[in-house]
């Protein structure tokens, strides 16, 4: 299943056609529930590293798509499952959800991305806390935490992921692309480095065609007809 995870990302990074990407479960109350612990067991300790690392690389594939990416979460994410979630650009979940990370109660930590992208985004003091005690949180702690961008009634977080995608698809593709290489390059250094980062994107939208279309559709009171370039 990572493989063929892997190789879709790598279809997507490769469609000019697309514009948004929404990762959900079609399994009722389960976004995703982290390791087959039983599968696990079996693993020796290179067996488990070598298969933990390849989670790894495969959600950081996710991570540094150029395309915005959604994650739809209804039911249980956790481990493994909520690495996934925080591994996309935003998050929406349905009231029931829930999320932790209960790593460290099996005597180990979270291993692919979750020590680093969780304290990124909620804070570190409420990422230790998470992790070392394996607590799970449901959907209200989740928003206000802003572990999720919206908080929908339960079954709806598909629909407004799709609401969402609909309204990013309307804007430039190749300036969305740049805003994330300029949000995430740039959160990574000092904000000096990060302004040429950000030059060095805007740049780049503005030798496109989409740039002056957009100007174009203005001045003509029309919707603009963006093709990514």
């Amino acid at each position: 299943m990572l493989s063929k995870f892997q190789s879709a990302l790598d279809r997507l990074q490769d469609d000019d056609a697309a514009r948004v990407v929404i990762l959900r479960s079609v399994v009722p109350g389960v976004f995703c529930a982290g390791a087959d612990l039983k599968e696990r067991k079996k693993m020796s300790v290179f067996e488990a590293q070598k298969f933990v690392t390849s989670l790894r690389s495969t959600f950081s594939s996710l991570e540094v798509l150029s395309l915005p990416t959604i994650a739809a979460v209804e039911g249980v994410a956790l481990g493994g499952g909520l690495e996934l979630a925080l591994s996309c650009d935003l998050r929406i979940c349905g009231a029931e959800a829930t999320f932790g990370l209960p790593e460290t109660g099996f005597a180990i930590i979270p291993g692919a991305g979750g020590t680093q992208r969780l304290p990124r985004l909620i804070g570190r003091s409420r990422a230790k806390e998470l992790i070392f005690t394996g607590r799970r949180i449901g959907a209200d702690e989740a928003k206000s935490y802003g572990l999720v961008e919206y908080l929908t009634a339960a079954g709806d977080a598909y629909r407004k992921a799709l609401e969402l995608a609909k309204i990013i698809s309307n804007q430039g593709p190749l300036a969305i692309k740049m805003a994330k290489v300029a949000i995430d390059r740039g959160s990574e250094v000092d904000a000096a480095s990060g302004m040429e980062i950000e030059e060095a994107c805007y740049g780049q939208v503005l030798k496109s065609k989409d740039r002056l279309e957009g100007l174009a559709a203005f001045a003509e009171k029309r919707s603009p007809v963006y093709r990514g370039d």
